[in-house]
């Protein structure tokens, strides 16, 4: 079966605000002819938001799974490394979590635990598994969807912490600037090395925890958690759909066809039972 899944697939990512600190990089350019001011509400700017905090929550998700089927987990931290505070590192052990790269004796013959396997990055070892940043434009009708793009709309936000005292009429005494991607809606864009069945079965199983947990403070994805952000609606896109398939998810004026119907019943009666039952053995293994 997995001989049918292309080596890249796609989820769905819909937030209504999505706020990652300093890691979102736009297109803002003064010599533009649009309007790119960071602090106007129609503004045209664009750009990325980069596959690190995406591949954290990923991962976090996936780590669960592994959790629920008796299994430890590769930690993405090195035993030796100099961490915030202290015992952390023996505290996530004792949390379902085995050392980084303990799994293998040697990285380059042995594919270890399978988010080792995944995520890679020991021993100059690169994973199975690359995550690509999202491109993001509040042009609906630019968003190349085959190409792991979403529509988004970029603010730089302020927020002021002003003085409770009433003489002082709610003076800001410190202002914070904040950029942030509202209504973001469109696929990220995930490509295997190597295509395994396992690595299928964990990615769908993990973001289907991603989303059953979008509310959970632990599972939200980037900052601003206790204001709304990071809610997200997420979903892996049927690896069986041809590119003009995909295309049509993100088409608001057409709904699926029966070819696809049957492709959506092929995938959740046969592919998907599969694809876990291969990660289940791999976990057991």
């Amino acid at each position: 079966m997995i001989e049918d899944i292309d080596n890249d697939v796609f989820v769905r990512i819909q937030t209504d605000l999505l706020v990652v600190g300093d890691s979102i990089m736009t297109d803002r350019h003064h010599a533009s002819n649009g309007n790119y001011e960071d602090d106007d509400p129609q503004n045209q700017i664009g750009g990325i938001i980069p596959a690190f905090p995406l591949s954290g929550w990923l991962r976090h998700g996936m780590e669960e799974i592994i959790h629920k089927y008796d299994g430890t987990a590769c930690h993405p931290g090195e035993a030796s490394a100099n961490f915030m505070k202290s015992d952390v590192y023996e505290r996530d052990l004792d949390g379902g979590y085995h050392e980084k790269g303990a799994c293998t004796d040697d990285p380059k013959e042995d594919d270890g635990c399978v988010v080792f396997d995944l995520f890679g990055g020991f021993g100059g070892i690169p994973g199975k598994m690359m995550r690509r940043p999202i491109k993001f434009t509040p042009i609906r009708s630019r968003v190349d969807y085959t190409r792991g793009e979403a529509e988004g709309h970029y603010r730089r936000l302020n927020r002021n912490i002003v003085s409770r005292n009433r003489k002082d009429n709610r003076e800001p005494l410190r202002n914070a600037e904040m950029d942030a991607v509202a209504n973001l809606d469109g696929c990220w864009h995930i490509s295997f090395r190597e295509t395994k069945p396992e690595f299928i079965g964990l990615l769908a199983e993990g973001i289907d925890f991603l989303d059953t947990h979008k509310t959970d403070f632990m599972y939200q994805l980037g900052g601003a958690r206790n204001f709304g952000a990071g809610i997200v609606d997420c979903h892996l896109i049927n690896p069986l759909y041809e590119e003009r398939e995909l295309k049509r998810v993100f088409d608001r004026g057409k709904s699926n066809t029966n070819k696809m119907d049957g492709k959506d019943d092929q995938w959740a009666a046969e592919y998907r039972p599969a694809f876990v039952e291969a990660l289940e053995e791999r976990i057991e293994s």
